[in-house]
């Protein structure tokens, strides 16, 4: 039995980065920026108003007075320059036109036909935003970077209508179980539904990967075979279920006939027990337990961080500490992963751990480290915790 630091740096040996890909930006949220975009004007790329109100040249006391010769909108600059004495009707975004270096906001004058009058108590601001408030032309926004909605905004107003990205990572799941029926579906004594599929799915479709849920494998090699022939266009194949060593689970034999150079190992955790890996000449396969919550536990433990190796995002995401506001009892000779929930004084652990419960994994939201033979923990005390993913 090897402990989860050394399953960990083995699964992660396995992986590489991906090949990047070229993506339109609409579509960029959600992946991994694979080469840096240079911004390819300042922001804003001119002196703009910030406010609605009057852009004029000279000095805006109270009481100064202004003919108003013009309009600017964003969009639409005014034309020409503005003297002494001369104010233009500007609006929020628009370019300030030349000769003015201020805007007397709408509320801090009174107008009378064409002109204006600055009233007893100006803002004191210029309600100005000058070109490059934001960024300069040439700022860089480098990789790797996990790119969300307001990365693209960032990117659109840098001027890029097309970014370098990883390559989405192609999974199979591959549920194995002749007791394993579709989500919905009658059952039969014995049977139970498949949902360490679709969980785990969810899971990694969340993290960037491209999952492909093949359909549950019967537990015959023939059937098995089946499933790994039809897994052989991905980069990762997972299987669930059939990891330990009981006289069904045949997963083994059948990855190693499919080509894999599998190693089989037992990881002192709890959940998660057995875990199987290894790679083949252009694939790597890793077999979980397939009891639902070990699943989920390991897919949080070593799956995520192979996808984000593969992404070319540091694998490595170091655990939240966290204080108790419920006692623990000592731990085992495994690393625990707690189901728990987070409230104002800390994080509660679950009463009940069984790796079958899956109403409490769903309502948990992250999970509490505890190392083997760690001896009993008061409230208050620090532990580390991870977050689980929605």
């Amino acid at each position: 039995m090897i402990s989860v630091e050394a399953a960990t740096e083995r699964l992660l040996s396995l992986v590489s980065p991906l090949p990047s890909e070229p993506v339109p930006l609409r579509r960029a949220a959600g992946r991994v920026l694979a080469a840096p975009v240079v911004a390819a004007h300042p922001m804003p790329p001119f002196d703009a108003s910030a406010m609605d109100g009057y852009a004029v040249a000279g000095d805006a006391r109270p009481g100064a007075s202004f003919e108003v010769i013009g309009e600017a909108a964003a969009g639409s600059p005014f034309a020409g320059r503005v003297g002494p004495g001369r104010a233009v009707r500007i609006f929020t975004g628009a370019v300030l036109p030349p000769g003015t270096d201020r805007v007397v906001i709408q509320e801090d004058v009174t107008r009378d036909g064409a002109r204006i009058t600055v009233g007893p108590a100006p803002e004191a601001s210029r309600y100005v935003r000058p070109a490059g408030m934001d960024f300069e032309a040439g700022f860089t926004l480098a990789p790797p970077r996990a790119l969300g909605a307001r990365d693209v905004a960032l990117l659109a107003a840098m001027g890029a209508a097309e970014v370098e990205v990883a390559r989405r990572p192609a999974v199979a799941l591959v549920m194995s179980g002749d007791e394993l029926r579709p989500p919905g579906a009658p059952l039969a004594p014995g049977e139970i539904p498949a949902s360490n599929g679709p969980a785990l799915a969810a899971m990694l479709a969340a993290a960037g990967a491209t999952c492909h849920q093949l359909p549950t494998a019967r537990d015959t090699p023939e059937s098995l075979a089946q499933a790994f022939a039809l897994a052989a266009s991905t980069d990762l194949v997972i299987t669930l279920g059939g990891a330990s060593v009981g006289d069904h689970d045949l997963v083994a034999d059948a990855a190693r006939t499919a080509g894999f150079d599998l190693r089989f190992e037992t990881v002192a955790m709890r959940p998660g027990k057995p875990v199987m890996a290894g790679p083949s000449a252009s694939q790597v396969m890793v077999g979980l337990p397939g009891n639902p919550v070990s699943t989920m536990v390991c897919g949080v433990v070593f799956i995520l961080p192979m996808l984000r190796r593969m992404q070319g995002l540091d694998p490595v995401v170091a655990p939240e500490p966290l204080p108790l506001a419920a006692p623990l009892p000592a731990n085992g000779p495994r690393r625990h992963y707690m189901r728990a929930t987070t409230g104002p004084d800390g994080v509660t652990a679950f009463a009940r751990q069984d790796s079958n419960l899956l109403r409490d994994l769903a309502f948990a939201d992250r999970l509490v480290v505890r190392p083997p033979h760690a001896p009993p923990a008061a409230p208050g005390e620090v532990v580390e915790t991870i977050p689980l993913p929605g």
